[in-house]
């Protein structure tokens, strides 16, 4: 993915000739994005699903936007709906949803541009989206086991305690933790603040103070020990002194996950969901959980009031009349 400030690579998909062609237009729109302040990975996934169209579309002869039709559009869903992924499974809807979104926003684009009269994707039906729960919820014994693996009495063990106890406490993305800086944390307020999140938003999340013992103490007797010769204030460190990457921290954090043994499986997300689920479950308003997860919309959120299932439980308990009563009775 490039870097911020790096100019993004694309590679050469369709004929870049022909200023009315797909592959033209597409660097236009792509462009456009970067302007508007899109994300880099937001620019990245766009390409890569437009060009996939673009060859699509070029088996067809079809070589300029002004050519596609709705019903075109709606092949090419089939096509999508049949498509298979490199290990043989079809891909999901959700997956065909990802692929037609942006597919939908650069047809409007070129609709705002006037290079098209009318746009063939505006009545696109899109795959409907399924809720789908998280596979694994830890419960709070379980989080503690997982907390508890790293090996303490090491300067690496330290730093992978303080990482899971930020993720946990905070509920925050793989993504946001990586990029947390040292100056982000305060201390005193108990707070930390995540910057340029998803959607490239600030937003400000309560930090719990044994998390912030445990940074502290990565800070104070491991961090100095990882730094290189320019410190750019990354705050969790690899051993080779470089900021984690997403991907390197979904390693550690399954790694972790796997030798705690509890029949769960999962990365760094399972703490987002222990965070939301069990706060929920100890009386936090959902809301709150919005805002401290940085979910645009609510309903995004509520998907935790279904994983919350102790106070469900517990009125069921009180309430269903087969409550009472021994098997066979």
């Amino acid at each position: 993915m490039p870097k911020k400030g790096q100019k993004l690579e694309k590679p050469i998909v369709g004929d870049l000739s022909d200023p009315l062609g797909f592959a033209a237009l597409r660097d236009n729109y792509l462009e456009a994005l970067q302007v508007q302040n899109y994300s880099p990975r937001t620019i990245e996934n766009r390409l890569s699903y437009l060009n996939a169209f673009v060859i699509w579309c070029e088996d067809r002869e079809l070589k300029r936007p002004e050519e596609i039709t709705k019903p075109i559009l709606e092949r090419y869903q089939k096509h999508l709906l049949h498509t298979k992924k490199r290990d043989g499974k079809p891909l999901s809807f959700r997956a065909q949803h990802a692929r037609l979104v942006p597919l939908r926003a650069f047809f409007k684009w070129l609709c705002r541009q006037n290079i098209l009269l009318s746009n063939p994707a505006s009545d696109l039906i899109l795959p409907r989206l399924e809720k789908r729960l998280p596979k694994h919820v830890l419960s709070m014994k379980e989080v503690e086991t997982v907390l508890n693996v790293p090996d303490v009495m090491t300067s690496q063990g330290v730093r992978d305690r303080a990482i899971l106890e930020v993720l946990y406490s905070t509920g925050i993305r793989r993504s946001e933790l990586a990029h947390l800086q040292l100056y982000d944390l305060d201390t005193e307020r108990g707070t930390l603040m995540v910057r340029l999140g998803k959607g490239k938003k600030d937003r400000m999340v309560p930090i719990g103070n044994r998390a912030i013992a445990w940074v502290e103490k990565y800070i104070d007797d491991v961090r100095p020990e990882l730094v290189g010769i320019i410190d750019d204030n990354t705050l969790f460190l690899t051993h080779l002194g470089e900021a984690f990457t997403p991907n390197r921290l979904t390693q550690l954090v399954r790694e972790t996950i796997q030798k705690a043994d509890i029949g769960k499986s999962g990365s760094c997300h399972l703490f987002r969901h222990a965070c939301a689920t069990l706060m929920l479950e100890n009386g936090a308003d959902v809301r709150f959980i919005q805002a401290m997860l940085g979910h645009a919309k609510l309903e995004t959120t509520e998907i935790y009031t279904h994983v919350s299932i102790r106070k469900l439980k517990a009125v069921h308990e009180m309430t269903h009349p087969a409550k009472v009563g021994k098997a066979g009775e």
